[in-house]
């Protein structure tokens, strides 16, 4: 009887002992209000308080003369249940320069403790912006100082940018992610394959993303926070005079008045080898910016968009991109003599390199960005002008394996930006590189670069990418 009675006590000392474990996390668990995501968004006026001389058109002759609306710089803060917190700043600019996004990044850091990795900016690469690359400006500019002029307006952004940041990070409040996504049929491939070789003219056939994804941002009384949303297309319907966001701009101007207290986010996608068309008035720039605004109110009425949850992964580095073997020194001064004034002004740069350098640059590294959101959103940030095949190629790609990240066996959804935190001239695939033409070579001439990549580009960019994928997901995981 004695045997019998003592193995029958410790049962129950461990089933009371297990109940009582088991009670405590359940009672936690009841306890536990913070929030799986918090966030604030915030507005920013950017547009220059006297004429400049603006970006885009090689062919300007003149500063600006006004402006149509006000250009802006958006921000919107997320951070998970950890404490990470991802800044995405997009702007109505030609795009980010190092001028621009390396003292935020730093003072990001040492101010507010939040890694420089977690910055993403992006352009929305309109036409009618400042010129704030301070050697096209130094270029470009008749009359005046306009390189200074570049250089002053964007140390005034920076401070502007990091104010706001300062302003936006005590806002943080509970919010919940939604994702859900809509089409917009304006962009169109501009790459037409002619006898004489490709040139920049509307190719109905040639591949295109018309996609409209957006990223909700509510509180859990469903009113909005912000809604962030993307599309693959030249920001370039105008080519006036006046400054004016085009129709990325009075996209989210149509939003905004839609959703009072609502900040809409404009994040240009892969569009460095799509324009909208048809282009060239005011009226048109107002129509697309209608037609996008319409696809966001779509998205927005889902019934069932995806919920986010999970928690912030991010992951940046350098990739090494390769040059094509430089022209000779030979070339060079023929070019110089005998090209357009593009072509001289580049072979004059490439032959100061020569006699600076000792020699002209094989490589340059440019930066990539993947923010992982929980297992449901990964957002890739790609440099440069970037064409419409990293899309959809990284789309298909992306989605291999990520059940295996540990939330989940769903697909992420994958959403690529190009135009973000350094958009140094035109990022071709290989298919563009060797067709040639405008993205795939031409435009090299308005930089100081040696010419067209090298054919490793496409695969040395995704491959980066898809380690960077790999360590963002990973980052979710940890505790």
């Amino acid at each position: 009887m004695k045997s019998f009675f003592l193995p029958l006590l410790m049962v129950g000392v461990l089933f009371n002992w297990t109940t009582s474990v088991l009670m405590t996390h359940v009672a936690a668990a009841e306890t536990d209000t913070s929030p799986e995501w918090r966030g604030a968004a915030a507005s920013v006026v950017i547009t220059p308080d006297k004429p400049m001389w603006m970006s885009g058109y090689a062919s300007r002759t003149k500063p600006s003369e006004g402006k149509v609306h006000d250009l802006y710089a958006k921000l919107l803060i997320l951070e998970d249940n950890r404490g990470e917190k991802v800044v995405i700043i997009t702007t109505d600019l030609i795009g980010i320069t190092p001028a621009l996004r390396d003292p935020i990044a730093a003072r990001l850091e040492s101010e507010f403790k939040i890694p420089s990795a977690a910055l993403l900016m992006n352009a929305s690469h309109t036409h009618c912006g400042p010129e704030l690359r301070e050697d096209k400006a130094t270029r470009r500019g008749l009359g005046g100082d306009r390189g200074a002029e570049a250089r002053q307006y964007t140390k005034q952004l920076v401070e502007k940018l990091l104010k706001a940041i300062a302003e936006t990070l005590p806002r943080l409040e509970p919010v919940e992610l939604k994702y859900a996504s809509a089409r917009a049929g304006f962009a169109m491939n501009r790459r037409l394959p002619t006898p004489q070789g490709v040139i920049n003219s509307p190719n109905p056939e040639g591949p295109v993303d018309q996609r409209v994804p957006v990223l909700i941002v509510e509180r859990p009384d469903s009113s909005l926070v912000a809604a962030m949303f993307g599309y693959a297309c030249h920001n370039t319907t105008l080519s006036f005079y006046q400054f004016c966001g085009d129709y990325a701009g009075y996209a989210q101007e149509y939003l905004e008045e839609a959703h009072p207290g609502m900040v809409a986010l404009f994040m240009m996608g892969c569009g460095g080898d799509q324009n909208p068309y048809p282009r060239r008035s005011l009226d048109l720039a107002k129509q697309h910016g209608r037609a996008l605004s319409n696809a966001v109110e779509v998205a927005l009425s889902v019934r069932h968009p995806r919920e986010i949850h999970g928690r912030l992964g991010i992951a940046m580095e350098e990739v090494e991109l390769e040059f094509a073997t430089p022209p000779a020194r030979e070339e060079l001064l023929k070019r110089k003599e005998t090209g357009n004034k593009y072509e001289q002004s580049h072979a004059v740069r490439l032959l100061d390199q020569l006699e600076e350098r000792g020699g002209i640059q094989t490589s340059y590294a440019f930066p990539l960005q993947v923010i992982q959101l929980g297992n449901d959103l990964t957002l890739v940030a790609i440099c440069g002008e970037t064409v419409v095949d990293y899309s959809l190629r990284l789309q298909r790609e992306l989605k291999t394996g990520a059940g295996n990240s540990g939330n989940g066996d769903k697909e992420p959804v994958i959403w690529v930006a190009g135009y973000s935190n350094n958009v140094f001239g035109y990022l071709p695939s290989l298919r563009v590189l060797k067709e040639g033409g405008y993205e795939g070579n031409r435009a090299m001439i308005y930089t100081s670069y040696p010419g067209p990549f090298a054919e490793s580009v496409e695969q040395r960019v995704v491959s980066k990418i898809k380690d960077l994928t790999a360590q963002a997901r990973k980052s979710t995981l940890q505790k």
